[in-house]
């Protein structure tokens, strides 16, 4: 891999990881358009990946800092409540990842006819949540928690896209705006993190996971990934508030068709 190409997969990463648009999915479609086969190579995505995990500290340093300023208080406060809620939005996608990933792996098989069908769930997904208008609650509780997790871990389908997903699940929930989005992106951190770990011991092992990188295109992939994920949370965050997300749908419409219609027809 070339260190451009490591720059171009990067800002995809970035950016798509956080925008309502499917990064597994824009990847796959990258990929494809250009030739670069990095998805095989699971060293790049756990250095792309760890770094939208780096933006995300960064652009929501006050966040975290306050969640663990109060969880080290030792007691049952809003910020406790914040991490089990975490917790609790993680059991799901656990579940899946411990025993399904196999078969999560297999539907990735299916190529862009997949990705291109999950994109036009994820505008339907998007334009409902845009429409539709339940009572606002007070805060996120368990019960939501547990319910944003289950779609974040359906989200693991390429071309369904995770931000989209558990933000637009949140808000037919009704749940505000402003928290929901900042819940969304830090809920991811654990996951990632924890997939990133399984993988480098796997890259440890010795395995054969795509050849090797040059260590400058790893460099290039990580700066690009984290300072087009640290826009795009920037901007997603301010997104959700304003309540834009209708706009994603249709980009994912639109995407989501020209995808498969480039499967059928190349």
């Amino acid at each position: 891999m070339s260190t451009l190409e490591a720059i171009i997969l990067g800002i995809v990463q970035g950016l798509t990881e956080y925008l309502p648009v499917s990064s597994s999915g824009h990847l796959a479609m990258g990929s494809a358009l250009l030739g670069i086969e990095a998805e095989d190579s699971l060293t790049f995505t756990v250095v792309v990946h760890i770094a939208t995990v780096f933006s995300t500290l960064v652009i929501l340093w006050k966040e975290v800092a306050w969640i663990f300023k109060g969880l080290f208080k030792w007691e049952m406060n809003d910020e406790t409540r914040y991490v089990i809620n975490i917790l609790i939005s993680m059991v799901p996608i656990s579940i899946v990842g411990f025993f399904f990933k196999e078969q999560v792996e297999e539907v990735f098989s299916f190529g862009l006819l997949i990705v291109g069908c999950m994109l036009l769930l994820t505008a339907i997904l998007l334009a409902f949540s845009y429409y539709y208008r339940p009572k606002e609650k007070s805060r996120i509780g368990k019960k939501d928690a547990l319910i944003i997790g289950i779609a974040q871990a359906v989200a693991l389908l390429p071309g369904l896209s995770r931000s989209g997903s558990t933000i637009a699940t949140g808000l037919l929930l009704g749940n505000k705006k402003a928290s929901l989005a900042r819940f969304s992106f830090l809920m991811v951190i654990p996951p990632i993190l924890g997939e990133a770990l399984l993988d480098t011991i796997q890259i440890a092992q010795g395995g054969d996971y795509g050849g090797s990188i040059p260590a400058a295109s790893l460099v290039a992939g990580f700066v690009a990934a984290f300072i087009a994920g640290a826009i795009a949370c920037k901007w997603m965050i301010n997104i959700v508030k304003k309540g834009k997300l209708v706009y994603f749908a249709i980009y994912c419409s639109v995407v989501g068709v020209a995808t498969i219609l480039f499967h059928l027809f190349s």
